[in-house]
């Protein structure tokens, strides 16, 4: 429904820590971007700071190219799914689902509809009476997923919400996710240490840093022409096999050596 540009984007927390450094990214309209990196590079960080969560020390966010920067959270037509899920406790997986709806002050029937439509394409029909504490990890999950899906908003951003699942459970709900975006044509940023999932997923993936981009691209191009060690060594499973060695060229062509062995450069 909206892209969302960001650039040249800095976080750099009051006691001079840099969580995200001089950071470009453009995610396209009705793209799956997906924001993998190891623990502490800065991606939940992007993540808060497209939300409005967090206050930037430099650059610009722009989302459906209006810009952003002083734009509140509750303004800019975005949807949050945490890594908790984060249902009111007091409230059923109905009430939860139409939440955002009701403060929207949609007519009862209308709510009442799109809740229906939603609990459907999750698969909650039959939990929308029960409160979170009686839902398993899964059905929580997929209640948040829904409570977000439901506005309809202009981007999804999801901060790890896989994470507490069982393998199973997890390969299911990311393949619903998936297709749920997809049917619906809202641009989502999906934000996961684990790489399988944004293999599994994504249209692109960004793979980040120390709080920079390491490189952006599609999933099985990141894996076949990786831009670094970092890159080769991170995405894929089973990982890239890593040998050190070096080049040599003579007149005609380069090879490779390693070790004892001599191999033709790819692409001599």
């Amino acid at each position: 429904m909206a892209e969302v540009l960001l650039d040249d984007v800095s976080r750099i927390y009051p006691d001079g820590t840099p969580a995200v450094s001089h950071l470009s990214l453009h995610v396209r309209n009705n793209e799956l971007m997906v924001i993998v990196g190891p623990s502490g590079c800065g991606k939940t960080t992007v993540l808060r700071l497209i939300a409005g969560l967090e206050p930037l020390s430099g650059g610009s966010i722009s989302i459906g190219g209006r810009l952003v920067n002083d734009v509140r959270p509750s303004e800019r037509d975005i949807a949050m799914v945490f890594e908790s899920g984060a249902l009111y406790p007091h409230l059923t997986a109905s009430d939860n689902l139409g939440f955002a709806l009701a403060l929207r002050k949609l007519p009862k029937n209308e709510i009442e509809k799109r809740v229906g439509a939603e609990s459907r394409v999750l698969r909650l029909e039959r939990l929308l009476h029960r409160k979170p504490q009686t839902l398993s990890a899964g059905q929580r999950q997929r209640v948040a997923v829904g409570r977000a899906t439901v506005r309809v908003p202009a981007v999804f951003l999801l901060d790890e919400p896989l994470t507490h699942l069982d393998a199973a459970e997890r390969i299911r709900l990311r393949a619903e996710f998936a297709s749920l975006q997809h049917g619906l044509g809202v641009t989502a940023i999906y934000v996961t240490h684990d790489q399988s999932q944004a293999m599994a997923i994504g249209d692109r993936v960004a793979v980040m840093r120390a709080g920079r981009i390491e490189q952006v691209d599609e999933p099985l191009k990141l894996y076949r022409r990786p831009a670094n060690v970092f890159v080769a060594g991170f995405m894929g499973e089973p990982a890239m096999t890593l040998l050190a060695g070096r080049l040599e060229s003579d007149a005609d062509r380069t090879w490779v050596v390693l070790g004892n062995h001599r191999r033709p450069f790819p692409g001599n």
